[in-house]
């Protein structure tokens, strides 16, 4: 697959997983660039320092 510079993402997934998602967003009132540049900061916070075991950082971000 081709790694552009644009800033710009082009995923293919199953048409099911992007109805259900988008439903879930809008439920949330966010929309899916919110939610991919949340989860991606997350992970790649998680790689450089890894959570304790037993430790969601997930559920204790949505507690802040």
């Amino acid at each position: 697959m081709a790694k552009g510079n644009s800033g710009r993402l082009v995923i293919e997934i199953d048409p099911d997983l992007k109805r259900r998602l988008y439903s879930a967003l809008a439920f949330e009132n966010s929309t899916l660039k919110d939610w991919f540049i949340s989860a991606a900061k997350q992970y790649l916070d998680e790689c450089q320092q890894p959570s304790l075991p037993g430790i969601d950082k997930r559920k204790e971000t949505a507690k802040s």
